[in-house]
């Protein structure tokens, strides 16, 4: 026979092949609602999880409950296959028999996490507590739905971001994480956030729920504090941003509250979200954050992560014994499964696409651009004018190259390089000096790093105007010893400040700042990790083509005497020898008094207070009305009367009677 008789028969047998599977699947989709009632789509997300829960067996519904552990954790779950796992944070098997995808989870804190070891590009936005300065409901929506759409181009279906933990203690590593001081603006915010996260067909979540307000000791911190201070303070945070965002799940934290760990905390878990909130989603453990089977499950956990230590083959047996009733167990799994059908991730499976790159670095620009806080603008030396400067100096640690970033699970990784190893200083390749350079194209711009004062005073001293990048790093796994610059900074600021008034400070920070400086210098901006294009943002912002508009989102304190604990709580000294309770305690004893409330209450003078900002342009207000009832309105109009064009973001604050003890 012919080799072209082959090739016929081979093409013949292809075509049915073809028109086999075509057929199959077309079988499959019509007999969908027969063999699969929960595939449609017009039954609630609770309907339809109830339907799946009737076919599962006992071993399938536990495997809902539980991670496979993640690259680099120390065990992994045997045989639960880890290379299913998609490079990220873990992942949890789904029932394919059923048509249950696998949720696979990433870090998405400011930017899809583990990139690079992935062969991946992910966009880095600025950090969270930057885009609370733009104090911007769109601004919240564009920053989620971005992390949304790159999470599914990268084969995500679940992100790990949405941390909303005020800001009770601004040494706080993880501060540059989450949202600020004000319980309102960060709920509000965080809420946006979700919503249009999760409007990319992702599972959303909250965290770290709750009073995960350092890192020192996290894993064995007792908080202590009044549940009227915790209701009004962080948990309002929590309880704004569930209303607005509706997560498919809640992430409790590492750190015990009132004696219980978080999660296995009854009245946070049970109480409060699943009870008063009425919170339908899961809740999922922080990684290695559950310590018992019974009572974490009584407590209302619903997932453990990253492996199955307790939520594994412990919950079976538990469930088998009757220590865990079926009706509790059921619970689980139904919320598990509601939350994949709520979100989407069944009815739009993830396929894997390239990333945006031009797309995503213009939203992170933008976002930058909102976030960067004009501190001081003495006799108005800001915006730079191009056409009459002559000379400028750029000075800073790698002002040269990048800015800065936050570290930790949250890490993006930047494009050009390698994955980071844990807690690595990862400066983003948007050079300041290449930025200016390029928005004065007549001046000549030099650059020095700073390391030695003497060198960088000197180029100061010859130039029109001195622009000083400074840094202070934070990142998860540490909190900062105090508010100050490291590195000596503050001593290049003020050397090259003695020589040359018309210095400017850029601050790239996760926190406040102390600036023993400040009345020496002309002009500070506070710029924060300013993401993939933060160069761009600040050279904008300098030489005018964007009027600043951002305001604080957390006071900046004289020195670190004036915090309600001015001595960080740490752990006590030696190798920890009982992880089942906490080692030590941080009181809460404030109460209602977090941050501007603090110092408002306690008289304190401050470096910079809460919602400050300047702009280019003025605005003056009038008309105010306040209309009592019961809902009390209040309304006034804001007229720019500069010769800018700018935003003002307006704040309105309400005091209550004395005698409420707020």
């Amino acid at each position: 026979m012919s080799v072209g008789f082959f090739a016929a028969v081979a093409l013949f047998l292809a075509a049915v092949v073809s028109v086999f599977e075509s057929g199959h699947l077309l079988a499959l989709a019509q007999g969908q609602s027969a063999d699969r009632p929960w595939m449609d789509q017009a039954l609630s997300p609770d309907r339809r999880a109830d339907l799946v829960l009737q076919e599962m067996t006992l071993d399938e519904k536990t495997s809902l409950l539980h991670g496979n552990g993640m690259p680099g954790w120390p065990r992994e779950v045997p045989g639960a296959n880890p290379y299913l796992g998609n490079g990220g944070a873990g992942f949890v098997l789904g029932v394919p028999r059923l048509g249950i995808p696998m949720i696979q989870m990433s870090d998405a804190a400011y930017g899809v996490r583990a990139s690079a070891e992935n062969g991946r590009y992910s966009t880095a936005l600025p950090s969270n507590v930057a885009s609370a300065a733009s104090w911007d409901t769109q601004a919240a929506c564009a920053y989620g739905a971005l992390i949304g759409r790159e999470l599914r181009a990268q084969g995500y279906n679940m992100t790990l971001g949405g941390g909303v933990n005020i800001t009770r203690e601004p040494r706080n590593g993880r501060t540059f994480e989450y949202l600020g001081e004000d319980p309102i603006l960060a709920g509000t915010l965080v809420g946006n956030r979700i919503k249009c996260e999760q409007g990319q067909h992702v599972i959303g979540d909250i965290k770290h729920y709750a009073l995960n307000d350092q890192e020192s000791g996290r894993n064995e911190v007792n908080v202590v504090i009044s549940k009227r201070a915790m209701r009004e303070s962080d948990l309002l945070a929590f309880q704004i941003g569930i209303e607005i965002g509706d997560p498919a799940a809640v992430m409790c934290s590492y750190n015990a509250v009132n004696g219980d760990y978080a999660c296995e905390n009854k009245y946070l878990l049970t109480d409060v979200l699943k009870k008063n909130w009425n919170f339908k989603g899961f809740v999922v453990s922080d990684w290695g954050g559950t310590h018992s089977t019974e009572k974490a499950s009584a407590a209302g956990l619903d997932n453990e992560e990253p492996l199955d230590d307790f939520f594994g083959p412990k919950l079976k047996e538990a469930e088998e014994a009757g220590r865990v009733s079926k009706a509790e167990l059921d619970d689980h799994v139904h919320r598990v499964l509601r939350s994949e059908f709520a979100s989407g991730i069944v009815d739009n499976p993830v396929k894997k696409s390239v990333v945006d790159v031009e797309g995503g670095l213009e939203i992170s620009r933008h976002i930058a651009e909102q976030s960067i806080v004009l501190l001081k603008n003495e006799q108005g030396i800001l915006p730079l004018d191009h056409a009459k400067l002559r000379s400028v100096a750029v000075i800073g640690p790698n002002a040269n190259t990048g800015m800065i970033s936050g570290g930790g699970s949250a890490q993006v990784d930047p494009p050009g390089r390698g994955a980071p190893y844990w807690k690595e200083h990862v400066w983003f390749p948007t050079s300041p000096l290449k930025a200016i350079s390029a928005k004065a194209p007549g001046a000549t711009v030099e650059f020095d790093s700073g390391s030695d004062p003497a060198s960088a005073a000197r180029l100061a001293k010859k130039s029109d105007v001195a622009i000083v990048f400074v840094y202070q790093w934070t990142s998860e796994d540490f909190d900062l010893p105090s508010l100050s610059l490291p590195d000596n900074q503050d001593a290049i600021i003020q050397q090259v400040a003695a020589v040359n008034p018309r210095t400017i400070v850029v601050l790239e920070t996760g926190s406040a700042a102390t600036m023993p400086w400040l009345n020496q210098v002309s002009g500070v901006l506070e710029a924060w990790y300013a993401g993939s294009k933060g160069a761009d943002a600040v050279a904008n912002i300098l030489f005018g083509d964007v009027n600043p508009s951002a305001k604080l989102p957390m006071t900046f304190p004289r020195t670190e005497a004036d915090l309600p604990h001015p001595k960080l709580a740490t752990p006590p000294a030696g190798k920890r020898t009982d992880e089942s309770k906490p080692s030590f305690e941080v009181h809460y004893d404030e109460g209602l008094k977090v941050g501007y409330k603090w110092y408002d209450a306690e008289n304190k003078p401050v470096l910079f207070p809460f919602g400050y900002g300047l702009s280019y342009t003025t605005f003056r207000y009038s008309g105010l009305k306040v209309s009592a009832g019961s809902e009390t309105k209040v309304s006034f109009t804001v007229k720019n009367t500069g010769r800018r064009a700018g935003v003002e973001i307006a704040e309105v604050y309400a005091a209550l009677p004395a005698n409420t003890g707020e």
